[in-house]
């Protein structure tokens, strides 16, 4: 056995043992966790959650988003949410709206005004927990949240390059990247859709509406009326204050339409549309268009699954008394 042999051999053990562990880690997780320490955890995040929703909508798409970003990028270990220099000073972080850390940040402090309850419940399930809250304040799922994860104690903007999709992926290149935190196809379609309460900023799709190829100036996937619409929204000079909403027919509610647009060739990045022209991913479109009930479970299992990703259980980690720097 030569000596790339016996490298290839450690790397592909070595990930099999951090996949072992995770796994062991998120069987640690239950719902009942703080039911001793902070019984009423539940309802102190769900008050602060609404409060901050009822100032603005914002909040729903920018916790949710924060979520998935947190959980894809060293684990759901709340290191999102520490501050400069951190995960979020990547220029792939940099289009997360300020709400959802000033909703996480106003829940922890909500949580920590109990005494019984005071640094005792981590960053990383208050965050899991709000996300839970958006999605039901939107019209989507109520769902137990598993709990019991610890915060991590280091970020860095290194740890986020080639961590999260990108606009212009493919369906293979979504699906090795979901795996790797073991989610199936159809757990990152579920989790796509929620793009329905999502938005985004004109540059992250300029290109499919201005400068597409040689060939052709518009994505040929694009419905033209749409992509009409889109040059009207989003000028050709690109102002990176416009957001724009990524479904275009019920924006502030979590349902099914962001499928039913995609059928419709409105899905506004590349990596929307695709999971709609490409065969292998067409048939869980079509079922979550015309099934809202399918993709409201589809999406409780895909969202359960991805609170357990490289989560830190036990002694691990630490409970942050300010979500923003380690203790």
């Amino acid at each position: 056995m030569d000596y790339k042999t016996n490298q290839s051999s450690f790397l592909v053990n070595v990930l099999l043992l951090l996949l072992l562990c995770s796994s062991v880690s998120a069987q640690q997780l239950r719902t009942d966790f703080y039911r001793n320490s902070c019984p009423n955890v539940e309802t102190l995040v769900r008050n602060a959650v609404r409060q901050k929703f009822q100032q603005t909508f914002v909040t729903a798409p920018a916790t949710l988003r924060l979520f998935f970003h947190d959980c894809f990028v060293r684990g759901c270990d709340a290191s999102i949410l520490i501050a400069s220099p951190s995960e979020k000073d990547h220029p792939d972080q940099l289009s997360l709206a300020g709400d959802g850390f000033d909703t996480v940040v106003k829940a922890k402090q909500a949580v920590d005004s109990n005494p019984n309850c005071r640094n005792k419940v981590s960053c990383a399930d208050v965050l899991a927990l709000a996300t839970r809250e958006v999605v039901l304040l939107t019209g989507g799922p109520n769902y137990p949240v598993e709990l019991g994860r610890r915060d991590g104690r280091l970020s860095t903007v290194a740890s986020v390059q080639h961590s999260l999709p990108q606009p212009g992926f493919n369906l293979d290149q979504l699906n090795s990247m979901f795996s790797r935190h073991g989610l199936s196809q159809t757990d990152m379609i579920a989790l796509s859709g929620a793009h329905t309460i999502g938005f985004s900023h004109c540059g992250k799709f300029s290109k499919r509406i201005y400068n597409f190829s040689p060939k052709n100036r518009i994505d040929p996937t694009l419905n033209l009326r749409y992509a009409l619409q889109l040059r009207q929204m989003c000028p050709v000079r690109v102002d990176p204050r416009i957001a724009i909403n990524m479904d275009p027919t019920t924006p502030r509610t979590f349902d099914n339409a962001y499928f039913k647009n995609l059928q419709q060739g409105m899905g506004l990045f590349s990596s929307d549309q695709i999971l709609f022209t490409d065969q292998r991913s067409r048939s869980t479109v079509n079922l979550f268009a015309s099934n809202e009930g399918a993709f409201r479970q589809a999406f409780v299992s895909a969202i359960t699954k991805l609170g357990r990703v490289g989560v830190l259980t036990g002694n691990a980690g630490e409970i942050r008394r300010d979500c923003t720097r380690v203790n």
